[in-house]
């Protein structure tokens, strides 16, 4: 079934603006269009930020959100009026915060390299990050990881997508990582994000967020405190730079 909203982050993570057309308003106050630069809230990643713009209006987006039959809801920053229905509009993202998820996100699939455990969750905010692992011991030499994540980084590996079907991910379960979190099943194809080509390639998972094109452009991280979350399970944090306190 073909999506009420066409994702075009899906395409081009790097598009900050974008044209559309005002499909519908949500009980709740959200705005449909018919194509959407704003990726929703999930997978640990939150809802892009931004701002719409149509003749005579101007509205502010806080977040955006799965909708029903495959839509995407822009929800405002503040009760204001929204455009209305048929409207074009011009949709501007909040770049900053959207490439910093984007050099995040990508750093978390690495650190799950790094660290070869099952994740069991993780979070994406700007400048930080975490992984949960299923995990019963932390690891001693916490400087050693991160050098080998920063090493890794540094080597400006490809970042590229590509499709199976949900048959060939049942054949290769070991793509998928996340015990907490399962791929979503159903629609006949799952995307694929690699990290790194060839006798290079470093990583490849499951996985419908936004992110860099190469890893060079996550630049220094470090990892911050292993927190202990259960008997077999540890949260380990990760900043972009230098670390801040967790």
């Amino acid at each position: 079934m073909t999506p009420i909203t066409d994702p075009l982050f899906r395409a081009d993570a790097y598009l900050r603006s974008a044209p559309a057309r005002v499909l519908a308003h949500t009980l709740e106050g959200g705005v449909v269009l018919d194509a959407s630069i704003f990726y929703p809230t999930g997978g640990g990643q939150p809802g892009d930020a931004g701002v719409l713009e149509w003749q005579g209006g101007r509205l502010a987006i806080a977040t955006a959100v799965k909708a029903e039959g495959g839509a995407i809801a822009l929800v405002p920053a503040e009760p204001a009026l929204p455009p209305p229905v048929g409207a074009e509009v011009m949709q501007h993202l909040d770049w900053p915060r959207r490439y910093g998820l984007m050099q995040m996100h990508t750093a978390l699939h690495l650190l799950s390299v790094v660290i070869p455990l099952p994740v069991t969750g993780g979070q994406i905010a700007v400048g930080r990050g975490r992984l949960d692992f299923d995990m019963e011991d932390a690891p001693r030499d916490i400087a050693a990881l991160s050098d080998a994540l920063n090493l890794m980084i540094q080597r400006d590996l490809p970042v590229t997508t590509d499709w199976i079907t949900d048959d060939e991910l049942l054949a290769n379960p070991a793509l998928v990582k996340t015990m907490s979190v399962r791929p979503p099943m159903g629609q006949g194809r799952l995307r694929l994000v690699r990290i790194g080509q060839g006798d290079s390639l470093v990583d490849v998972q499951p996985c419908g967020g936004t992110h860099v094109a190469r890893t060079a452009e996550i630049g220094p991280v470090a990892i911050g405190k292993i927190e202990k979350k259960g008997r077999q399970n540890r949260r380990v944090y990760l900043h972009l730079g230098a670390p801040e306190q967790d």
